[in-house]
């Protein structure tokens, strides 16, 4: 019999994450490669695997991500809410405890675009007098 596959997106910035979860031993792989040699910085890591621990599943399923756009940070953001979107997919009884520590919201913070007659979105031009 075939493992259940469960797909969500998550979203950061401009990053977009599609995680499929399945159970198994625990191995996070995304675009490819393992999770510790994608995200350069421990930091990261760390932040991708936050909703695993807080719902104690570290070793409970396997992880595949595929991730576009953004930055390395939104990347990382965007994958932790895929993967805590997937877990409460998994298991409903779960959502009391990912919503609590914030991993079921998405952020919406995007960049502000730039104004025309100033140099970038809210900073404007030297005033001068004379």
């Amino acid at each position: 019999m075939a493992k259940e596959v469960f797909h969500t997106i998550g979203r950061r910035k401009s990053a977009v994450a599609r995680v499929f979860l399945t159970e198994g031993s625990g191995e996070l792989i995304v675009n490819g490669e393992s999770l510790r040699d994608y995200m350069k910085r421990e930091s990261l890591t760390l932040l991708v695997k936050q909703p695993l621990e807080v719902s104690d599943t570290v070793s409970k399923f396997d992880i595949r991500a595929s991730v576009k756009g953004g930055g390395t940070a939104g990347q990382a953001g965007a994958i932790r809410l895929g993967i805590a979107r997937a877990i409460m997919l998994h298991d409903e009884s779960l959502r009391k405890v990912l919503k609590a520590g914030g991993f079921l919201t998405r952020d919406p913070r995007e960049k502000e675009r730039k104004k025309y007659g100033q140099p970038g979105a809210r900073k404007k031009f030297q005033f001068s007098k004379r």
